[in-house]
């Protein structure tokens, strides 16, 4: 089992019955074992994967399989699966046991995808480089010495070593598209709404969305297919049909266009990661399609208006850990305030203490109008950057990280370098607009470089189109 195995081509042996989703199951249990050094995984579901593998194998004999027949599937332990622990990589959470399935753990398993296991990830998904989990770092399979990128490291892990054919993560403010761009695999941010967040535990409720890690962007597709649509338990999720995302990896991108912002590659990009954007529009133009220059007149405050709102949202959705209802409670305390203080002091890491403190303080009464207030009108700003070029463009290509994967330890103590990692993600969360980050070459040490394609809302059509066109080459 290599890091270069496809659903695709598993799903054709099967049908072929050269393996059995069994022995498919099993390779990956043994792959987990031999990389467990990497620290993707922190729940491995071994009985009950291969006993899920089995009774897939006798419906693939009976021929009334589901469209994930044989999929097998990591999951970021920010998903809710029914008996299963979702520790969301907090000590705060270490104990807590999930009573219900989220509803893409509920579509999975309605196609006949097989859960192998629950994901290492940063803390309550605060991070760019899956080192402030509570349970230890995860390690980029490329290289060891650096990190996988955050905060979906470990389910990003699972898909390039070899460990899964593909993996749900978060993508809050590139969590899914940046450790896909520093391991050298295909992660996918669907549009806001796409996908429902019932059972995600929020980070942040106007910017988390769950999307697939894959090794080609068919089985991306394939994924999404089954997980998106409305769910009448997510208030956020769209009234909008689901197409046949399959349908539109055609090989052709003739007559697309593709926009990029020349103005926001000039400063702080590595020189291998601007030469990679460049070889990508060349291939698009022998491909047919015509590349427009585009201006982001408000690119430059994304990442201040980004950390202001999300962490003003953390701030609030992480007021639930009190001690009191569920998750650690102190052992210390000796009286209600007490409680509450040390349940949160000793349960939550510095990172999520950092973000919580910074929300709290752009929400305060004195600050509310100029940080929270001020950064929702920039927002509506860059949503109308993303509109206009809309106007005249197809899809936007940009970095997915401005640099390839840094040295583990080397931002961790650097939380303005760090959060700049993000610099090419934010913006389409601010926007809830869909992204789509492939392999785009290698920096001269042999580090992946990720280039990613980002789209109109609910256009994942054409990011596939021209992500897959690209990923072919």
């Amino acid at each position: 089992m290599t890091h270069q195995t496809t659903f695709e081509s598993t799903r054709a042996a099967l049908l072929r019955g050269s393996t059995t989703a069994e022995a498919v199951t099993a390779g990956y249990l043994a792959a987990i074992e031999k990389g467990k050094h990497l620290n993707a995984f922190l729940s491995l579901f071994h009985d009950r994967a291969l006993a899920r593998a089995r009774e897939i194998d006798a419906k693939i004999a009976g021929g009334h399989a589901g469209k994930l027949a044989g999929m097998v599937v990591a999951v970021k332990d920010v998903i809710c699966m029914k008996g299963e622990r979702v520790t969301c990589g907090s000590r705060i959470l270490q104990n807590f046991v999930s009573p219900y399935d989220a509803t893409v753990i509920g579509r999975l398993l309605s196609e006949d995808a097989i859960l192998i296991g629950k994901t290492n990830m940063d803390e309550f998904a605060m991070g760019s480089s899956t080192e402030n989990s509570a349970f230890g770092p995860v390690l980029n399979p490329v290289d060891e010495t650096r990190v996988p990128g955050g905060s979906s490291g470990g389910s990003c892990v699972a898909v390039a070593a070899g460990m899964a054919h593909t993996a749900l993560g978060t993508d809050t403010g590139g969590s899914i598209r940046q450790p896909a761009s520093f391991c050298g695999i295909v992660g996918l941010k669907p549009t806001y709404g796409r996908v429902s967040r019932y059972g995600l535990v929020a980070l942040s409720s106007s910017f988390d969305q769950i999307g697939p890690f894959a090794n080609s962007v068919a089985d991306a597709a394939r994924l999404l297919e089954v997980i998106a649509g409305h769910d009448e338990n997510d208030s956020t999720s769209a009234r909008v049909p689901v197409p046949r995302y399959l349908d539109a990896l055609d090989k052709n991108v003739a007559g697309v266009n593709v926009g990029v912002p020349f103005d926001v590659l000039r400063e702080g990009v590595q020189p291998e990661v601007r030469e990679a954007v460049e070889k990508v529009l060349d291939h698009l133009r022998s491909g047919g399609a015509i590349v427009r220059e585009i201006s982001m007149p408000h690119f430059r405050y994304t990442i201040s208006a980004y950390y202001i709102l999300m962490t003003a949202e953390a701030s609030s959705n992480l007021a639930r850990y009190d001690g009191a209802r569920y998750g650690y409670r102190s052992q210390k305390a000796k009286d209600l305030v007490e409680t509450y203080v040390r349940s949160r002091s000793e349960g939550f890491g510095e990172e999520t203490k950092r973000r919580i403190m910074l929300g709290t303080y752009v929400l305060s009464a004195g600050y509310y109008d100029a940080y929270y207030r001020k950064a929702q009108k920039v927002r509506r700003l860059i949503q109308k950057d993303f509109f206009d070029a809309f106007q005249a463009v197809d899809c936007i290509v940009m970095p997915t990280a401005p640099t390839t994967a840094f040295l583990v330890g080397e931002k961790v103590d650097d939380p303005l370098q760090m959060y700049l990692s993000d610099v090419y993600t934010v913006s389409a969360n601010l926007a809830g607009v869909p992204a789509i980050s492939v392999p785009a070459g290698q920096d001269r040490v042999g580090l992946p470089i990720g280039v990613q394609f980002i789209g109109k809302q609910f256009d994942e059509q054409t990011i596939l189109k021209v992500a897959d066109y690209e990923h072919s080459r």
